[in-house]
């Protein structure tokens, strides 16, 4: 149980890289694919939230038990389009994560790779619970910093809301 955004952030990645290998092996090839370009485009959102809040809300800290905590309530920006990121890591539909990753379990188990489809199911679970304690370590509760959090600028708060945009949108790219 990681205390700092960005390594909570980074082990994620390493578990949706094992949904990637895990759908090669099942033979889900475009599937695997798929999720890399989905994951980039919410991934990529995650990280610039994550630093919008080091830079804006914790004074260039990580540590979401230390100098975060209700941050929501002064980054509504960041606040919401790391929800967005977080739902479609989750694969919460119709969110990018959701067509993902509901390639690769379909394909998992119309392959007969049951084991993989279930693996893939509590992956999936733990992915929502890690990022459900992220999430609120982050942006619920009290404040626990000492300085005075603001919203981001501009230049960042415009690439959030493009990412948060894309993370809604290309899943559908793969609709057929």
């Amino acid at each position: 149980v990681q205390d700092d955004i960005k390594k909570v952030l980074a082990y994620s990645t390493i578990s949706q890289l094992g949904y990637m290998v895990m759908a090669l092996g099942a033979g889900a090839w475009t599937a695997a694919v798929f999720h890399l370009f989905t994951h980039a485009v919410f991934k990529a959102l995650l990280f610039l939230g994550s630093g919008s809040v080091a830079h804006s809300g914790s004074h260039h800290s990580f540590d979401m038990k230390k100098d975060m905590g209700g941050l929501r309530k002064f980054m509504p920006v960041t606040f919401w389009t790391f929800m967005i990121g977080t739902a479609a890591l989750a694969g919460i539909a119709p969110l990018a994560g959701f067509w993902s990753k509901d390639e690769i379990l379909a394909n998992a188990g119309e392959n007969g790779y049951s084991a993989f489809m279930i693996m893939g199911l509590i992956g999936a679970f733990l992915t929502a619970a890690y990022m459900t304690r992220c999430v609120y370590l982050t942006f619920f509760g009290e404040y626990r910093g000492h300085h005075h959090p603001h919203e981001s600028n501009r230049l960042i708060t415009i690439p959030l809301l493009i990412l948060a945009v894309l993370s809604t949108v290309v899943g559908l790219l793969n609709a057929t």
